[in-house]
């Protein structure tokens, strides 16, 4: 069965000068959301359709998730306010009912620029690459 495809809208063109670990040569991407499929969405290559990462709000499964930004992070982001940050973790899929969220990595996005990077927390220790989504969320 094929997923919907959700409105593209211009403001959800995000710009990632570093790209993804491991895909650094995808500088543009779409964020999309699908209301069936919340609370995950897609942050899919502009230039290559078949590229496309699921990602989580990580607020969404972990409240007291307190990431710490690294300054270089902030200023090459050009974050002035705490709100100035969209925060999305990247959603590993490991088979039925089990996914996991790189907590270590997330991709920081200036809401007013739509300048992304992905970093590496300052307090990344505290975190795992590997945490487990609990089957609810998975689910949905």
């Amino acid at each position: 069965m094929e997923a919907e495809t959700p409105a593209t809208l211009p403001e959800n063109q995000v710009r990632l000068p570093a790209g993804i670990l491991g895909f650094e040569q995808f500088k543009e991407y779409q964020l999309l959301a699908n209301p069936a499929e919340l609370p995950f969405a897609w942050l899919r290559a502009a230039d290559s359709a078949s590229l496309a990462f699921v990602v989580i709000n990580p607020f969404v499964i972990m409240p007291e998730y307190a990431p710490d930004i690294p300054d270089t992070d902030v200023e090459f982001l050009g974050l002035k306010d705490p709100n100035d940050a969209l925060l999305f973790n990247i959603v590993t899929l490991r088979g039925q009912n089990q996914a996991t969220v790189n907590l270590k990595g997330p991709i920081v996005i200036n809401r007013h620029t739509h300048t992304g990077k992905q970093v590496i927390i300052a307090n990344a220790s505290n975190y795992s690459v590997e945490h487990p989504l609990p089957v609810a969320a998975a689910a949905v």
